[in-house]
């Protein structure tokens, strides 16, 4: 039996190993080459929201400085604009995460667009402040690729905080 989202159940606690474990796939996955392709989405930027979206309490400024230092490292980009882009997303999403479980996965989708949309603008304007190229139009695609990607990487992140549906008597949760 697959879990709904639209059920009632209730959800085993996160593991604190689990949140690093994403996060670290997350940005081995923006270390791809295929990561400068137009339209690849930011990995981090979007594991990030998502856990300071659900996990608000474990995962917020600090992580997301503490990622964005590595992009910035690892890109060779400029320092700071990771950094800066993947705080504010974290401390808006923070900020909406009580309003934003309360709508079905579309509509969390759709209000998410914004926050991931913005991070990227504020990469871009950090850039284009000390004399970088403009990116491209393409550049600005990945937010919404990121977006169609928010209802699976909910269902694979919530995937082992699931209870099992059927109860056992001798199981002590």
């Amino acid at each position: 039996m697959q879990p709904t989202f639209s059920s009632s159940r209730i959800l085993l606690p996160v593991r604190p190993w689990f949140i690093f474990l994403s996060l670290i796939a997350a940005l081995l996955l923006n270390f791809l080459p295929t990561a400068n392709w137009p339209g690849m989405p930011d990995w981090v930027a979007l594991v990030l929201c998502f856990w300071s979206v659900r996990e608000f309490r474990r995962v917020g400024m600090g992580w997301a400085f503490i990622m964005g230092l590595l992009m910035d490292v690892a890109d060779g980009a400029v320092l700071g604009q990771h950094c800066f882009s993947y705080v504010l997303l974290a401390y808006a999403s923070a900020a909406l995460s009580r309003r934003l479980l309360w709508f079905p996965l579309i509509q969390q989708a759709l209000q998410v667009m914004p926050l991931l949309f913005a991070a990227q603008l504020v990469q871009a304007l950090m850039r284009l402040a000390v004399g970088a190229d403009f990116p491209g139009w393409g550049y600005f695609i990945a937010p919404f690729v990121a977006t169609l990607l928010w209802i699976p990487a909910t269902f694979i992140l919530l995937l082992p905080q699931y209870q099992p549906v059927e109860q056992d008597p001798d199981r002590p949760i």
